[in-house]
């Protein structure tokens, strides 16, 4: 059973998703906020397997929700995705660096969201190459500050084929195309990725592209 813990401010927002949710033999709404400090507490309470979060709201706003929970080892099994009006914008990008694993627009197809839902619960980010290759396009080319987190001290644990993966990962490749481009099956592209991903302690493969550029393991002439 998929647990969810739906956040927004507004009150028909929150009732349109759960109405998708609730139809479905797999998903479980265990809980509801209106504002960041309010899902923080029922987080804790829960621990959900995936906290929907809308960016714009009061007390406690999506991204500073995601930094907390994301930094709270008590709460590692929670995978954030961040809900937004916008499409792909800086409090986006904001938000993955800060630990979500992925966004969702609000207008997405029920279709699309309940698999979405599905995708997260299994651990993988929502970010489709095109979606990872925007992020580059629109933001590597900035200057971004100096990372000081504990995953850049997994660098240099990193093999060759390794920092190989996260490379291809950092592109916008899937799983399938690295797998292409290393001549190994696509299994054992996973397993490289999954083991950077534990050596530089990133949640996600969101979070994986976001320190893959920080750190400088990557860098836009690589593309």
């Amino acid at each position: 059973m998929i647990r969810v813990l739906l956040v927004d401010d507004q009150p028909l927002i929150r009732s349109g998703f759960r109405a998708l949710l609730d139809l479905e033999d797999d998903i479980e709404v265990v809980a509801e906020a209106g504002d960041g400090m309010e899902a923080l507490a029922l987080a804790e309470e829960h621990l959900p397997d995936i906290a929907l979060i809308d960016i714009q709201m009061p007390v406690v706003d999506g991204i500073e929700a995601t930094r907390r929970i994301a930094a709270d080892p008590a709460l590692a099994g929670v995978h954030v995705v961040i809900l937004t009006n916008y499409g792909f914008d800086e409090h986006v990008f904001n938000a993955l660096r800060a630990g979500a694993a992925g966004f969702l627009v609000k207008d997405i197809v029920p279709e699309d969201f309940l698999h979405a839902v599905r995708v997260a619960a299994r651990g993988d980010a929502l970010l489709a190459p095109s979606i990872t290759r925007k992020l580059i396009d629109r933001y590597v080319a900035q200057p971004l500050p100096t990372h000081t987190g504990k995953g850049l001290t997994g660098l240099t644990e990193l093999t060759n084929r390794e920092r190989e993966a996260v490379a291809l990962v950092a592109q916008g490749l899937s799983n399938d195309e690295i797998a292409d481009r290393m001549v190994i099956s696509s299994l054992t592209a996973k397993t490289h990725i999954n083991r950077a991903m534990t050596k530089l302690h990133a949640r996600d493969r969101a979070q994986l592209v976001v320190l893959a550029y920080e750190s400088g393991l990557v860098t836009p002439r690589n593309r």
